[in-house]
């Protein structure tokens, strides 16, 4: 794929996207490429790189707010939260282990993909966070949506509309989110030897007291819980859930192990250095064992449950064929909706990455794009042909 342009400004990528739009041009929008195999083949499309456009603007931890430039990689971020005792709460996902691709992950890809973590179900989603958001869109426009800081959050909400978008609707040039103070303490609640079921269960019950249970996942027969706060909180949470279930055997992690076992979950270490194709299916908890028994019986799948079952994470093996066929028939039977998260380029082209939309909500969807982006240059297919 051959270098459109690398603009370094807000003001460079507005040209360059207007120089696009003049030669009818496609672009293929990159910032750190760490999520670049996610989505459908963008064909016949050169690449617009604005990881340049890179940097803090506005930090007020007093305030709980960040302002930076779409290309500012997230170690940078992160380290600058750090250094605060905050931290991004809809922790998100760092997909170079799973997909296996190197570079900085960026703010705005972090944005546009709307990535979020284990504590999704408790603190929200990516597009929760946004306050404000500052894009480029398919005609050369600049439009600027929301605010730098809480109380001047006014307008229609293009955030959340950008947020998600995979770059279809415009170039992001700079974000403003809300940031939060990191908990105190943490552990893990860890409940051995239950299958998909026990452990869906176990997350309902324990998802429905009052101990703000931040984490709920389930991998290799152990479902774990997330507890954070102070340590008194903390101390006293973990001992009333153990109470909950007092026929299970049960360990409590702290410290780095713990911690380690978290960021192992959210990145998806489960499946990395393989070669299966992965899914991952949004769904109703309580219908989760019955997906997942339909993906180990007809699809040999291993499986990872997160969100106290709402998420299913899904390895099945690359040689299976029409897998996209059966995992799209056991979700539209259940409800909910399945994404091609790591596959083959093969598979990218013949299977929907995404659910498809109902016909309504492609037409609006449709719309949508003709809006922002009438020439279809920005990621033409990479969501919707």
């Amino acid at each position: 794929m051959t270098a459109f342009a690398t603009p370094t400004t807000e003001s460079a990528i507005k040209e360059a996207v207007c120089d696009a739009v003049s030669q009818k041009k496609a672009l293929r929008v990159c910032g750190g490429g760490t999520r670049s195999g996610i989505g459908q083949m963008v064909e016949n499309a050169e690449r617009l790189d604005v990881s340049g456009n890179a940097g803090i603007e506005l930090y007020e931890p007093g305030s709980l707010t960040m302002v930076a430039r779409a290309g500012t990689s997230m170690t940078e971020i992160t380290s600058a939260l750090d250094a605060e005792n905050q931290m991004l709460a809809f922790e998100p996902i760092d997909h170079r282990p799973l997909l296996g691709t190197t570079g900085e992950p960026t703010l705005g890809g972090v944005v546009a993909c709307n990535i979020s973590g284990p504590r999704r179900f408790l603190s929200g989603a990516c597009r929760d966070h946004l306050l404000g958001v500052r894009f480029i869109d398919g005609q050369g426009r600049l439009v600027k949506n929301g605010g730098r800081v809480m109380k001047n959050v006014t307008g229609l909400d293009l955030t959340k509309l950008m947020c998600g978008s995979f770059g279809t609707l415009g170039v992001i040039s700079e974000v403003s989110l809300k940031v939060l103070p990191k908990p105190v303490c943490s552990a893990s609640l860890q409940i051995e030897g239950v299958d998909e079921e026990q452990a869906v269960l176990l997350f309902c019950k324990a998802l429905t007291t009052p101990y703000e249970v931040s984490g709920a996942a389930y991998q290799n027969g152990v479902a774990g819980l997330r507890i954070e706060g102070l340590e008194t909180q903390v101390t006293y949470r973990i001992a009333r859930l153990q109470a909950l279930f007092p026929e299970h055997s049960m360990s409590i992690l702290d410290g780095e192990v713990h911690s380690d076992l978290w960021k192992g979950l959210r990145d998806l270490h489960l499946f990395s250095g393989t070669i299966e194709t992965v899914w991952r299916m949004s769904v109703k908890p309580t219908d989760a064992p019955a997906i997942v028994s339909h993906l180990k019986r007809k699809l040999a799948a291993r499986v990872m449950l997160d969100h106290g079952g709402g998420t299913i994470w899904a390895g099945v093996p690359a040689d299976i064929t029409e897998q996209a066929a059966s995992i799209r028939s056991v979700i539209n039977t259940l409800g909910g909706h399945a994404t091609l998260v790591r596959g083959s380029e093969e598979l990218r082209r013949s299977a929907d990455v995404f659910q498809p939309q109902a016909t309504r909500l492609a037409a609006i969807s449709k719309l949508l794009r003709q809006q922002f982006d009438p020439s279809g240059i920005l990621n033409p297919g990479l969501m919707a042909a």
